[in-house]
């Protein structure tokens, strides 16, 4: 009888870890190498644009793909383009190609979050959640931190480095695919109407329009702007580390303060860190690397706290049975807001040199700052007690992940009794005694029975 290696949840982390630092990776090596080859910036936005649309499509039309196929297939499925997408890039220098191979990437890197969040979402109980969900955050930065450590060791030009990326793609298949938990079914909460939301919360939906724009921005045209002001490739790989990880850093005092405070004025100043760190980027950053990577990382760190502030403020106004649906809605936001911030920041860096990424990122969290202040002055407060809990998640994964999320009061805690019946009772106690290293057996089906199924509500 054929038997799988049982991989706990610490193999799902290990397989965001390699999933995620690959990805970051071949995102940055991409976006160095074509600012060598002296690409005009406009043309670089547009091919890099094409992941963030590959990205939503990913996000809407991946689950068919899992139901029809299963989670393990669909996986092996999704790391094959991925991968494969990768190794293609040196072979060509064809920009339309680039731009089809990052659209399938984007479509790629969807269908296997949602096959990891399902599985991370099968798993958790409501004692546990919190714990996973934050462990899943701080992973994917993490691993986005090493992925642009990587870049500093090789040549940005050379078919090597698309080959190691394309291999810690495909190694990211293995932990998963020898798991022996049973695959979860995924599911489509209602949406709630944009009108809905514009209603309730607009500086929600905005923010997190200007979210994925800023932050898209920034990891397609960050890597061209340091090649353009003279950065060597070594000091390219500290200088987008250090912004990458920056959000670790100030997810923690954020969390403290927008649970204490009005969180539309946390909002405002938020978006006037992000102004002044652009601004000192562009003023101080060209003549010494120190400040150059200081400015940085309070620049990513701020930028990366405007999504879930805007969740935050949204969840405030928000019913408790539409807190799921909203947050879709604001994901659909967010990714909007990707597709169109490689194109503006582009546009920004034709007109003004390198330093229009900057200014351009400057501008919008100016403006969303003043429409956040003009909307609180006018809106109703919500009182600090009756805040809803703040959780400094991020956009770049899919919907699936809000039923992970502590915030979520819709989750149904299955007992793993029900999961596992075969289990023993000493077995059962240990399993949720070790939360983050479960050792399941495989469920008994009966003869003709499809394969178990996880349906976290």
């Amino acid at each position: 009888m054929l038997t799988r290696l049982v991989i706990s949840l610490s193999a799902l982390i290990f397989s965001v870890f390699l999933l995620m630092g690959g990805n970051t990776f071949v995102m940055t090596l991409l976006g160095v190498n074509l600012g060598l080859k002296n690409v005009e910036p406009r043309l670089i936005g547009s091919i890099m644009v094409c992941y963030s649309v590959g990205f939503v499509l990913g996000s809407l039309y991946g689950p068919r793909v899992i139901k029809r196929v299963g989670h393990i297939r669909a996986f092996a499925v999704f790391s094959a383009f991925l991968a494969s997408s990768t190794l293609i890039f040196p072979l060509t220098d064809s920009i339309l190609l680039w731009a089809l191979l990052r659209a399938l990437g984007g479509i790629a890197v969807a269908g296997c979050f949602i096959v990891i969040e399902s599985w991370f979402s099968a798993v958790a109980s409501n004692d546990n959640r919190a714990t996973l969900f934050f462990s899943y955050q701080i992973c994917t930065y993490l691993a986005a931190t090493a992925g642009q450590l990587l870049i500093g060791f090789i040549d940005p030009m050379a078919y090597i480095p698309f080959t190691l990326g394309a291999i810690v793609l495909i190694a990211a298949l293995v932990p998963l695919s020898l798991s022996r938990m049973s695959a979860p079914t995924i599911e489509h909460n209602e949406r709630i109407s944009v009108k809905a939301i514009i209603k309730q919360a607009p500086v929600g939906l905005l923010a997190a329009l200007c979210s994925g724009m800023l932050i898209s921005s920034f990891y397609a045209m960050a890597p061209v702007y340091a090649i353009k002001v003279g950065l060597k490739v070594e000091q390219l790989s500290y200088f987008m580390a250090a912004s990458v990880f920056a959000f670790i850093i100030f997810a923690l005092p954020l969390g403290r303060l927008c649970d204490r405070l009005d969180r539309s004025k946390i909002m405002v100043w938020i978006n006037g860190l992000v102004a002044f760190s652009a601004l000192g980027v562009v003023l101080v950053g060209p003549f010494h690397l120190a400040f150059l990577i200081g400015f940085s990382a309070l620049y990513m760190g701020m930028v990366a706290a405007i999504y879930p502030v805007a969740v935050a403020i949204t969840n405030d106004r928000m019913e408790a049975q539409h807190i799921v649906a909203a947050s879709t809605t604001l994901l659909l936001s967010y990714g909007l807001g990707s597709s169109l911030g490689p194109l503006f920041s582009s546009s920004m860096m034709a007109w003004f040199g390198p330093q229009g990424l900057y200014y351009g990122c400057g501008a919008i969290a100016l403006l969303l700052g003043a429409y956040t202040w003009g909307w609180s002055l006018r809106s109703k407060v919500v009182e600090v007690e009756d805040q809803a809990q703040y959780i400094p998640s991020t956009a770049e994964t899919v919907g699936v992940i809000s039923e992970l999320d502590p915030r979520n009061e819709e989750f149904v805690d299955v007992p793993l009794e029900e999961i596992y019946p075969h289990l023993e009772a000493e077995e059962i106690a240990h399993a949720q005694a070790s939360q983050m290293e479960l050792d399941l057996p495989e469920p008994e089906l009966e003869v003709g029975e499809e394969e178990s199924i996880l349906v976290p509500h």
